[in-house]
């Protein structure tokens, strides 16, 4: 995992290393490769050097704290940590980079105090607003979930939160959001282990939520949330097609004409645009919903069985996974319809 995390910052810290002189710039590229290495003292000791020359470069303060972080060296890093976080320059990864190091010491109320600075300074930060969110969740506050519904209304191309609210209301009683950010989330994340939970949290959310009563609207009546309301009402035209159990094959055929009426009603269009929905009328209309929806639910339904259709229809599934990986599914601005 720290390794992981490894990877994700320096890919994230981008600063163009020409804007170093040359020797700080030939340090600097050699202390990355030895912190993807795993070599930490060696990334330490060039960046130290590389720092002697540069003295107010943030970028290598970022990865020498990154390097102490990854070999423990808590200590140092919290020190350094103390030189960065007051900077005005200090950016999103900054913040991010000091919140790591407090929360493995377990300083909380320092964790705090940065991600609650942070959030002032960036307040549309998505990975921000999720992280903090995460730090809340594992304390127990369930507070968390205005971290993440914010952070999916003013940064809805950050995939996180729709991971963290998506988990959120599996365990409520809620109907609809569960799907809805769960099913954008597989669509922004398509592989890894988190893809793969929320595919078997989404196939457990048609079984034993949304369709849990006959009525889908029963106990709904304090939902005055136009968008949920109206996603339930068309959901439960079908109701009756569940009778016989949940599979793949049936929630095809509910999902395949949910679309199909939720485009036929103009108000719907006008009212409520969102793109997740546009994506699913695209894969319809070009032959692609089927093998979508055996990916989406599929292997969380029976993986031999799921496998086995793989095999039998491998021009089909062919030409999803191949449409899939040459696209970026996003969610722009402006299709935010959860008002809590």
């Amino acid at each position: 995992m720290r390794f992981f995390i490894l990877t994700i910052f320096i890919c994230i810290l981008s600063l163009p290393l020409s804007a170093q002189n040359e020797d700080v710039k030939q340090m600097h590229a050699s202390a990355k490769n030895y912190m993807l290495k795993g070599d930490f003292d060696n990334a330490v000791l060039l960046l130290s050097r590389a720092l002697e020359k540069e003295k107010n470069n943030l970028e290598l303060y970022k990865d020498l704290i990154l390097s102490y972080y990854m070999k423990r060296d808590y200590t140092r890093a919290v020190e350094n940590v103390k030189n960065v976080i007051e900077r005005e320059d200090a950016d999103e990864t900054t913040y991010q980079i000091a919140g790591m190091v407090y929360r493995a010491i377990e300083e909380a109320k320092e964790f705090e105090k940065v991600y609650k600075k942070a959030l002032r300074k960036f307040p549309k930060s998505g990975p921000l607003l999720s992280e903090y969110g995460e730090y809340l969740w594992a304390r127990k506050d369930y507070s968390a979930i205005k971290f993440w519904e914010e952070g999916i209304k003013v940064d809805p191309s950050y995939s996180g939160n729709y991971y963290n609210a998506a988990r959120y209301y599996f365990f409520t009683k809620d109907k609809v959001w569960s799907l809805l950010y769960g099913e954008i989330f597989v669509n922004m994340e398509t592989t890894g282990e988190r893809c793969a939970a929320m595919k078997e949290m989404l196939y457990k959310g048609y079984k034993e939520k949304l369709f849990s009563e006959t009525d889908l609207l029963k106990s709904e009546e304090s939902n005055k949330n136009p968008f949920a309301r109206r996603f339930l009402e068309i959901m439960n035209r079908y109701s009756s097609m569940v009778n016989k159990g949940i599979n793949t094959d049936v929630l095809i055929m509910i999902r395949t004409r949910f679309i199909l009426d939720w485009f036929a009603d103009k108000n719907n269009v006008n009212k409520f645009p969102f793109r997740l929905f546009d994506y699913l009328k695209q894969l319809i209309s070009e032959g692609m919903f089927e093998a979508y929806n055996r990916w989406l639910f599929g292997p969380a339904e029976d993986l031999a069985a799921y496998d086995k259709w793989i095999k039998s229809h491998q021009q089909e599934y062919n030409k999803f996974i191949g449409f899939q990986k040459n696209r970026v599914f996003r969610m722009p601005a402006g299709q935010y319809y959860q008002k809590n």
